[in-house]
């Protein structure tokens, strides 16, 4: 059977699923996570959606563990990442306006 003959819809769409979201995370977070530093604040940032969506992503990442599915592991690994340290600025910089 030939290479071509072996690709399955279902393969190309995780493999398709698995760029988009780690481009995802690899664009826009780092993105606001920039911004964030330069600017020393998360102000307009809602803080109850960063800790959703961190948790959200931690979930799917022990889920994707779960199934030996790598494809959730590394879309979902990237996403807990990168608003792993959106959050983190989120408390540090709340943290320094209290002051």
């Amino acid at each position: 059977m030939s290479l071509l003959e072996q690709i399955t819809f279902a393969g190309i769409i995780g493999v398709s699923t698995l760029i988009v979201g780690v481009l995802t995370k690899l664009i826009g977070f780092p993105d606001q996570i920039r911004k964030n530093y330069k600017r020393k604040s998360t102000e307009g940032l809602s803080t109850a959606l960063m800790i959703l969506s961190f948790v959200a992503y931690l979930l799917w990442t022990i889920h994707g563990i779960l199934r030996d599915d790598m494809v959730l592991i590394i879309g979902q690994g990237m996403g807990i990442l990168t608003t792993g340290i959106i959050v983190y600025q989120i408390f540090i910089y709340k943290k320094n306006e209290d002051k």
